[in-house]
């Protein structure tokens, strides 16, 4: 690989203007399309071959205003008055007929014939239902919704909408994300000690992303993809792709330093950093890619969206670094005296007089190496305790910023009315006798039978449909939607199912907003310790074959296991438990977001492969050329140490830049994953990794001879390509 890499970089360098070209075009050409042809964003959950999914299909073509979304006009009187004022019916009446006028409409239920209004008459809701799904909900009909409500203020009552027409919000890049980039800029200024490679670098992993960003848009005619793939692809697609520039331009400044020409150094660096991170994106790509398996649609998307996203981020570094590099020519080159090239000399081997930070950190680290070891891991295991905790869920109202109309409605609902009522069940009961009489009496024995369940506030009476031979019961829980009592009582609902059946000859299938949510949370539950096994399994192959170890690779797969726990553990109390809420800006204490562990060890798995590479291969170098198992372990860290904390610092400001937005599912999302990548590269690789290794000594590199011959060599290091380039170093040509 890292020949082929090599002759890549040659080729690339020489026929730079061809490649910067052929980059440029696809990226204006992807654009293009995006504003020609690109369709609507799709954020539906669905689960195929689920009960609620198959139930909730059913209903959309017999009973599509209720199956489809809903908003609710949520009217509160105030201060010292009552909602049933005659002052105030007016207002209503006139907001109701409003509202049957607004676009895509196609049912509104007025709250005096609904009796929606709550017990202490100082509240009601207008309910809104639409015939589509929230994803085909225009924007513009929310909004006359809204303006709406808002025309009823001017009379002195308090309006909020809410319902399930709100939800992700979607693809947005703002203030925090701008400063994340511009943080990033500023680590890649101190770490190359130029503006130029800073900017090349940053200039670089933007077209990727732009490349990524504009294809998987490009792609929203032909396929379903939702609005959280894009944001998550874009996050991830511009992280490494800053990441894998600086350590293919890092490594070839540092042999420019070294007096090496321009267009060897690069395809050098190309074959030899270029290996590492073919390697570590593929590792990426293989763990995104997996979360296909799953079986749910929107997390296909998002994994294939962001293994995308990465393979693009890795084609750009192994293809325009060489290229830019071309243009840049010398100019790249440290200047005489400075300190990369100081620190070129110091990682050859040259004076030890001026220690780097990140040898004076391993030094400290292996001078008492049982001691980091216990002490590290002992703090990381108390910081994922949490984990035993977790509830996952998809978010809902309940999960938007307080200052938001549809959390103000949510609130309202569930103070004044129950918080069963956000998230009501809807009950498909079917029978074999096809009569509309049949089938009415049977949902009227179906309701009777749910009224006697644990957790039911109330059970409104049956509903036909177009079909005679179903009718829709629904069901309020005592309880949110996102309670662990509501998937209970789905749960129970179901488990019933065949008694009910047996006394009223009605099949019943539990479906809905709140079910479908709950079935896509149960299914990536089941889905999550298989998938586990497959990364960590995966990691402990990998690992073996490019270090050659038995331990390093399971030193690797707890470290990891480490990462995530820690990182699932942080975001079980600050988002469910609510620690630091307030400060962080969280805006609700909710359960997890259900596919977020899945997704956090998909990325984190590749992340934390990257440093794993970068740092050990240095090491394991050492070790091979001096086998002194001690002083290896210090001088690989001097080789890697400062690009891999400027490579996880970087990685940490992308994400973090995420973090403040007022989206349910990028912000957990991205605190998880700006947690991950700070545990995994500075405690983990930086800090336990240099311990475990001073500890065991020479038997850390061990591996059975059988064992050694049967596994491929990858040679992701580079070992083999620099021995035949060793000529060519030793005689620079000139620059062409």
């Amino acid at each position: 690989m890292a020949v082929l890499l090599h002759r890549l970089g040659h080729s690339a360098y020489q026929y730079r203007k061809t490649v910067l070209g052929i980059w440029l075009f696809v990226l204006a050409a992807l654009i293009t399309c995006v504003g020609v042809f690109s369709g609507k964003l799709d954020d539906r959950f669905e689960v195929p071959g689920a009960e609620s999914q198959r139930a909730l299909d059913s209903l959309s073509k017999t009973l599509p205003e209720i199956s489809g979304a809903s908003a609710q006009i949520v009217f509160t009187a105030p201060r010292g008055h009552r909602i049933t004022e005659a002052a105030y019916a007016p207002t209503i009446a006139r907001t109701v007929a409003e509202a049957k006028k607004d676009p895509q409409v196609s049912a509104v239920v007025d709250p005096r014939a609904s009796g929606a209004v709550s017990a202490d008459r100082t509240t009601a809701f207008v309910q809104v239902q639409y015939p589509v799904q929230r994803t085909e909900v225009r924007e513009s009909s929310v909004h006359a919704i809204e303006d709406t409500a808002e025309a009823a203020q001017e009379h002195g009552l308090k309006t909020s909408v809410g319902g399930t027409v709100y939800g992700s919000k979607g693809v947005h890049v703002g203030p925090s994300e701008i400063i994340g980039v511009a943080v990033a800029i500023l680590v890649l200024v101190v770490t190359f000690g130029s503006l130029l490679a800073a900017g090349m670098a940053m200039l670089l992993a933007l077209i990727g992303v732009g490349v990524a960003v504009a294809g998987l848009l490009a792609l929203t005619p032909l396929i379903d993809i939702s609005s959280t793939a894009v944001t998550l692809a874009l996050m991830l697609g511009l992280a490494v792709g800053i990441d894998y520039v600086l350590f293919i331009l890092s490594r070839h400044r540092q042999q420019l330093a070294r007096g090496l020409d321009p267009r060897e150094s690069v395809a050098l660096a190309t074959g030899t950093a270029g290996s590492a991170v073919v390697f570590a994106g593929t590792t990426v790509i293989i763990a995104l890619a997996a979360l296909s398996v799953i079986g749910i649609p929107f997390l296909t998307t998002m994994g294939l969206g962001a293994a995308g996203a990465v393979l693009i981020a890795v084609l750009a570094a192994i293809t325009l670094v060489p290229a830019i590099a071309g243009f840049a020519g010398s100019r790249l080159t440290p200047k005489p005296g400075s300190r990369a090239v100081r620190r070129a000399a110091h990682a050859k081997g040259g004076s030890t007089r001026h220690l780097t930070m990140g040898t004076r950190w391993t030094k400290w680290v292996i001078a008492r190496p049982l001691l980091t070891v216990l002490a590290v891991a002992g703090a990381l295991v108390m910081l994922a305790l949490p984990v035993s905790d977790m509830r996952l869920a998809l978010p809902d109202s309940g999960s938007a910023p307080r200052s938001s109309t549809e959390r103000q409605a949510y609130d309202a609902i569930s103070d004044k009315f129950g918080p069963g009522f956000n998230g009501p069940l809807l009950v498909l009961a079917e029978t074999k006798d096809g009569s509309a009489a049949a089938s009415a009496r049977a949902g009227k024995q179906v309701a009777q039978k749910l009224r006697t369940l644990k957790n039911v506030e109330a059970v409104l009476p049956p509903q036909p449909t177009s079909d005679p031979s179903q009718s829709v019961i629904t069901v309020l829980p005592a309880t949110g939607p996102s309670s662990a009592r509501t998937s209970q009582l789905v749960a129970d609902i179901r488990e019933a199912a065949p008694d009910i059946r047996g006394t009223t000859g009605a099949s019943t299938a539990v479906t809905g907003v709140t079910a479908v949510s709950i079935d896509v949370s149960n299914r990536l539950s089941e889905s999550l310790l298989p998938f586990v096994t497959i990364v960590v399994g995966l990691s402990l192959v990998l690992l073996m074959i490019v270090f050659r170890s038995l331990l390093i690779p399971v030193k690797a797969a707890v470290g990891f296991l480490l990462s995530v726990g820690v990182s699932l553990g942080m975001v079980v109390a600050v988002f469910q438990w609510g620690r630091l809420a307030d400060l962080l800006g969280v805006p609700n204490s909710s359960p997890v977001v259900s596919f977020l562990p899945i997704i956090l060890i998909g990325v984190l798995f590749g992340l934390a492969m990257d440093y794993e590479v970068f740092l050990v291969s240095g090491m394991r170098e050492e070790w091979v050329h001096t086998r002194r198992a001690h002083q290896s372990v210090v001088d690989g860290a001097r080789h890697s140490a400062r690009v891999v904390t400027a490579a996880a610092l970087i990685m940490f400001t992308v994400f973090a830049g995420f973090f403040p937005l007022d989206d349910a599912l990028i912000k957990p999302i991205a605190f998880a994953l700006a947690v991950g990548v700070a545990i995994d590269a500075f405690v983990i690789r930086m800090t336990l990794v240099p311990a475990v290794l001073a500890l065991a000594g020479s038997s850390a590199w061990w591996l059975p001879a059988w064992l050694d011959r049967v596994l491929p060599d990858l040679d992701v290091e580079g070992a083999g390509l620099q021995q035949t380039t060793a000529a060519d170093r030793a005689e620079p040509r000139l620059s062409t």
